[in-house]
């Protein structure tokens, strides 16, 4: 009788959808992906479709099970990651209504003021956990009752990226915890999702689903999405996880001091803390391991803003090709990209600024330029964003003890060299870039009693090379980011003008 020994972790990022499979205690059996396509058909918006989410789900798990060396009859267990919180939505007989709004999206800023004059800030940070900012649900909520009235009139379901897969693999519609959270659903003193919270977004309170726990059961394999995914039917499937707080499980990020930059389509930055301590300028999300708690930032643009940038300067339509050759012109690129400075605020920004109106820019273009310094400046515009980030967590009583570094960006090690050199600390990189998947691997054999142990992901992302930044670079950095922080300070009522 074949053991079931094996679990699979799916991952719905913004940029590829990812699958691994994992046979207990660790060993990597496969690892599957797919491209997903991020639409921004208006300024700062940013759109994808469940509907191509679960195809690449379906494809991957197909792949998956094909290759599995006892056959499904190995598996034990299915937990899906992705990115928080999505906005999708579904009308009474479970057909998704409109693509999903990102969380990156930054179309919402009249809706954040209104939602700013209504209520006492302070008190609502202290009840959710997070600010009065674009993450909110209710604020997309709003701006489709204003701008789309015949699609909101038919919302059934309000749910994130993974309850969608979730709901497509089980029949079941739920909401994982960190989802409700970061929408502004929950009140912390409670652990529950609040009606007048929801409210807020002006839906009844049944438009949100039962809340379910990470590593909790919340459903099985149906009938039909196993015939579709060659997935065994009733095969358990757990509550979901945020992928960048999958990643910092995957990373071993469970003590304080210890922190992940996680760099796939947005730029995530996570440290976790023994106590919730909310504030304005991040967001506050459930670690996976129950009692503790997993403050994080989030900027809206990062592997998107290169796919973008690669796209239009790349010599190559190729997903991976144009990145390497760009990397290679980068290097030959003196550090600081000869003066020229990059604001990467091309969806708007999310955390620490909380501002939709932001806009990418280049600063300091000259005809002296070229596709190598355009490439570097963005590169290192991220890096930045990810002091600042430090800054803030410092500012907050977390200081950084130990930076890992997860997720497919650490692929290039010009980018990696770069941040390294601009936050001053080593970098340690996983050897296993798929942390999110890793991680929701990991939840499936937890709740499926495979492990007791939540450190025991330890097996699966083993550390890989240690970044020591070069001291040369120190002073050129310290300025740049100087300029950086400057920059968005003298362009922010420009922003705003538009």
């Amino acid at each position: 009788m074949t053991a079931r020994d094996t679990v699979i972790g799916l991952d719905i990022g913004t940029t590829s959808t990812i699958g691994i499979a994992v046979r207990m205690p660790g060993d990597i059996l496969h690892v599957a992906s797919r491209p997903v396509t991020l639409s921004s058909p208006r300024p700062g918006w940013a759109e994808e479709d469940p509907e191509e989410w679960w195809a690449n789900s379906v494809a991957i798990l197909r792949e998956i099970t094909a290759t599995l060396p006892g056959g499904t009859d190995s598996l034990a267990g299915l937990c899906v990651t992705g990115m928080l919180p999505a906005v999708v939505l579904l009308d009474e007989s479970g057909a998704v209504l409109r693509p999903s709004i990102q969380q990156s999206d930054g179309r919402v800023s009249d809706e954040v003021d209104a939602l700013k004059a209504e209520l006492d800030e302070a008190a609502f940070l202290k009840r959710t956990g997070n600010g009065v900012n674009q993450q909110l649900v209710a604020t997309k909520l709003r701006w489709l009752a204003k701008h789309e009235p015949a699609i909101f009139a038919r919302i059934a379901t309000v749910f994130g990226s993974y309850d969608y897969i979730n709901y497509r693999l089980t029949g079941r519609r739920a909401v994982e915890q960190n989802w409700a959270l970061e929408a502004g659903f929950t009140d912390v003193a409670t652990d529950r999702i609040a009606p007048d919270l929801v409210a807020l977004g002006g839906i009844p309170a049944s438009a949100v689903p039962d809340r379910t726990v990470t590593h909790e059961q919340m459903g099985t394999v149906s009938a039909e999405s196993a015939a579709a995914t060659g997935l065994p039917e009733g095969l358990p499937i757990y509550g979901g996880a945020a992928d960048h707080i999958a990643s910092a499980l995957a990373a071993g990020i469970a003590r304080p001091g210890d922190i992940l930059l996680k760099f796939g389509g947005a730029g995530d930055i996570v440290v976790a803390a023994d106590h919730a301590a909310p504030d304005p300028r991040l967001y506050l999300d459930y670690h996976l391991v129950p009692g503790v708690y997993a403050p994080n930032g989030c900027m809206a643009a990062s592997g998107s803003a290169l796919n973008w940038l690669a796209a239009l300067i790349g010599e190559t339509q190729s997903v991976e090709r144009p990145h390497v050759a760009l990397d290679m012109l980068a290097a030959e690129v003196p550090p600081g990209s000869d003066g020229l400075i990059c604001l990467p605020y091309f969806l708007g920004e999310k955390t620490p600024i909380h501002d939709p109106l932001a806009r990418g820019t280049f600063i300091g273009l000259t005809l002296t330029h070229g596709r190598g310094h355009l490439w570097r400046s963005l590169l290192e515009a991220i890096a930045y964003g990810f002091r600042h980030h430090l800054d803030v967590l410092l500012d907050m009583g977390h200081t950084p003890e130990r930076l890992f570094a997860s997720d497919g960006g650490t692929r290039s090690r010009v980018w990696m060299q770069i941040v390294a050199d601009v936050v001053g600390m080593p970098l340690q990189l996983l050897d296993n870039p798929h942390g999110s998947s890793v991680g929701a691997a990991w939840v499936a054999a937890i709740g499926s009693g495979l492990s007791d142990d939540w450190s025991g992901v330890s097996a699966l992302a083993r550390l890989g090379d240690l970044v020591i930044p070069n001291e040369a670079n120190r002073q050129v950095y310290d300025a740049g980011y100087r300029r950086y922080r400057a920059s968005y300070e003298a362009l922010k009522p420009i922003f705003a003008m538009a």
